[in-house]
């Protein structure tokens, strides 16, 4: 299972994207931010609202360098469906990744064994493909984006300013702490 501070797997998948069905590889996105969002399924209730959001704030995720990937088990043609059906889904412009076989939603820990779907999860990873934030939580509760996107100007500010971190909050123009190392090494 993957976990803060490892490299992600390098997987090759299908994904629905625009108006085709392409082959994409996680090792494509080296050099830019990624954030992976792992839904339990296509035409459900939540989960076209999580999108939409993602979708909304899709150019403020590019503007900071990163690329969303949206990832489920549905086949990459049931997300084709569901993009030409959903009003909320058809505003998607990024990657909706199919992990058919559950292979990335284990190593990523999100896979739900007994029913073949995933946990609704969220990973941001570096440019060097290190993982730096991962939250998980039952499917019966949607995400903030916004959220998502705050932490990922956190995350982005800590690494261009690696002596400073963020307090709780925080957002781009607040201030940061820069903590002295006392003698053993810690904050």
């Amino acid at each position: 299972m993957t976990k803060i501070g490892d490299s992600i797997p390098d997987l090759e998948l299908e994904a629905f994207l625009g108006d085709r069905i392409e082959k994409v590889r996680l090792t494509d996105y080296r050099d830019q931010w990624l954030v992976l969002l792992f839904y339990p399924s296509d035409f459900t209730f939540v989960c076209p609202t999580e999108l939409q959001e993602a979708a909304d704030l899709y150019e403020q995720f590019t503007e900071l360098g990163a690329e969303v990937l949206s990832v489920s088990t549905d086949s990459a043609f049931v997300h084709k469906s569901w993009h030409e059906s959903s009003k909320a889904v058809g505003k998607v412009r990024f990657p909706m990744l199919a992990d058919r076989s559950g292979r990335m939603c284990r190593e990523f820990g999100t896979y739900i064994e007994n029913e073949g779907l995933s946990l609704r999860a969220t990973f941001i990873v570096d440019p060097q493909g290190i993982v730096k934030l991962i939250e998980m939580h039952d499917e019966a509760i949607g995400r903030n984006v916004g959220e998502i996107l705050r932490k990922l100007q956190a995350l982005k500010y800590v690494s261009d300013h690696p002596d400073a971190v963020c307090p709780a909050s925080w957002k781009p123009g607040a201030e940061v702490l820069k903590p002295k190392f006392d003698l053993i090494g810690g904050l």
